[in-house]
């Protein structure tokens, strides 16, 4: 092949890939149900805990002549709004912060929420809740809030309907707390934070009286994150938190590893 055919020929491919869609690097069209669904029952909650912000997908940016922006920094961010989930279109393609999406793994997508982030999402319909892990960005959709994955769906009842309106907590973690609390493989129930010691002392007392088990608090920028445990058992600290979400319904359980 002479230089000039090369050229042109290579010439004539990139214009073909300039001119396709957006969508021309997914192998379907549309999204969809996968067809092959492995069992999902194993699959668990993520663990919240600190990351550092991803190299990608952190930089404010356009998508449909729309600007977003990334909040970054925040420590506290609570939405209501509804639900959608994203599958089989997407399933091992790249993620907005470089990652490979896993439909089958417990992770959403979120237009301004810090990537990797870390929410607590509860389904106003029916009071079920999941902890995801946000390595995405969308639903570019009027009045969606988060796009959950394949599996994330399922475990909060979604599929069906294809959406729900749900409210999503971010739970945020220091550098310095994950360090400081690194403990062996335990539970802990975070129930409450307060700005006031007296506070989280009375009442991490008489929680720890009522239900005979130990309590911390851990500071952290003038705030007072109320736990319990620590439980070797998640089933224990499952059980535990039924109990303890029925005056506290945000509390949700902490693995360090």
């Amino acid at each position: 092949m002479t230089l000039f055919k090369a050229l042109s020929t290579l010439f004539l491919i990139l214009t073909l890939q300039a001119c396709s869609s957006p969508d021309s690097r997914y192998q379907f069209k549309d999204d969809h149900r996968p067809s092959d669904i492995p069992p999902l029952n194993h699959v668990e909650d993520v663990n919240p805990r600190y990351e550092p912000y991803s190299r990608g997908g952190n930089k404010d940016y356009r998508v449909r002549g729309k600007d977003y922006k990334v909040l970054k920094g925040i420590t506290e961010f609570n939405e209501q709004g509804y639900a959608s989930w994203y599958g089989n279109k997407f399933h091992g393609h790249l993620t907005s912060n470089g990652e490979r999406y896993n439909m089958f793994a417990m992770s959403a997508a979120h237009k301004n929420l810090p990537l990797p982030s870390y929410v607590q999402v509860t389904n106003l319909e029916n009071n079920k809740q999941i902890i995801v892990r946000v390595n995405d960005r969308g639903p570019f959709h009027e009045g969606r809030i988060i796009d959950l994955s394949y599996a994330a769906a399922q475990k909060l009842d979604v599929l069906q309907s294809g959406t729900a309106k749900v409210k999503i907590k971010l739970l945020h973690f220091s550098k310095e707390e994950d360090s400081a609390n690194n403990f062996n493989g335990l539970y802990y129930i975070q129930y409450l934070v307060t700005s006031l010691p007296d506070k989280a002392d009375d009442l991490g007392r008489k929680l720890s009286d009522s239900l005979q088990v130990n309590s911390l608090f851990v500071k952290e920028n003038q705030q007072y994150k109320l736990r319990l445990g620590p439980f070797k058992s998640p089933l224990k600290a499952q059980e535990l938190l039924a109990e303890v979400q029925a005056d506290y319904p945000n509390a949700f359980i902490i693995h360090n590893k």
